[in-house]
């Protein structure tokens, strides 16, 4: 147990960080509602708290000091933390908040449309969806689970296997009819289109097919959704999950390539840090959504 001395109040750390971002006692008063003597005495006993200054003193500012600003940082997270719990009990003070971080068009695609189901089943329960694209830890944002392709793995979380995939290479139908392609070395003769989070995916399916695989250069995305929307274009050649383009296929918007599909390496896992195992939204969403997809 920390010390209780140790603990500043909310507001005291609350008018440091309004004078840390607004480098004045005045516009911290005025922001918080506050006298500026208040401010000021705010300040004053948590530099006396912590024993330090967390300020210089400028005759018109109040220019943080090295240890100060690398405090605020800590403090604004915190302070975020707080504020995002209040509001997830305010939303929903008789059940829990899940707070979820999703792949964008995972979620568009496959999950929004079952979500109603979810709900239907767990009105107590608020989803909070966030859409990530990068590696993230756990431990510096206020997630209780991810969905994460890849290996089953992450940064020591706990991993619940959801889903393989399959890929197939699809281009617009204009581009179809001008290169015929007939194999996959075909491919080769048009532009590829490249997902950034997925760098050497040609290589290996090029390779797989027992094409050319060297040197596989073109545009880069950070998105399936913009680069499907790239594809409908024609700008190019893009390898997609077949599950995330059905309505482009059943559309005609997008065609394969080749008419061949086959398993990522990879696949699709839900993944929470340990200390949530036992959070019963997450154990709700967590059954919901591994019955779900073993549904399709």
């Amino acid at each position: 147990m920390i010390p209780r001395r140790l603990l500043p109040s909310i507001a005291l750390l609350t008018s440091f960080d309004a004078v840390a971002r607004t480098g004045s006692v005045t516009a911290a008063a005025r922001e918080l509602n506050l006298t500026q003597g208040a401010v000021s005495r705010h300040v004053k006993a948590l530099e006396e708290q912590l024993g330090g200054d967390l300020f210089v003193r400028e005759r018109l500012t109040m220019r943080l000091t090295l240890a100060g600003d690398s405090y605020v940082r800590e403090v604004r997270d915190a302070l975020r933390r707080i504020s995002l719990a209040s509001l997830n009990f305010r939303a929903n003070p008789n059940g829990g908040t899940l707070n979820l971080a999703v792949l964008p068009l995972f979620a568009m695609r496959w999950l929004a449309p079952r979500l109603p189901a979810f709900r239907q089943a767990h009105p107590e329960i608020i989803l909070n969806l966030v859409t990530r694209l990068d590696q993230f830890d756990f431990r510096a944002e206020p997630l209780d689970a991810a969905i994460h392709f890849g290996k089953a793995q992450w940064q020591g979380a706990e991993c619940a296997f959801l889903r393989k995939e399959e890929v197939m290479p699809v281009c617009s139908p204009d581009l179809l009819a001008r290169f015929g392609f007939s194999s996959a070395q075909d491919l080769r003769a048009a532009p590829l289109l490249i997902l950034v989070s997925r760098p050497d995916a040609w290589e290996k399916w090029l390779s797989a097919e027992g094409a050319p695989a060297e040197g596989v250069h073109g545009m880069m995305f950070d998105q399936f959704g913009t680069l499907a929307s790239a594809a409908i274009a024609g700008l190019g050649i893009a390898l997609m999950p077949t599950f995330l383009i059905e309505e482009e296929l059943r559309r005609g918007e997008l065609v394969p390539a080749l008419d061949r599909t086959s398993p990522s390496e990879d696949s699709y896992y839900l993944v929470w840090p340990p200390e949530r195992g036992l959070h019963p939204p997450l154990a709700r969403f967590k059954a919901w959504l591994i019955a779900e997809c073993a549904r399709t």
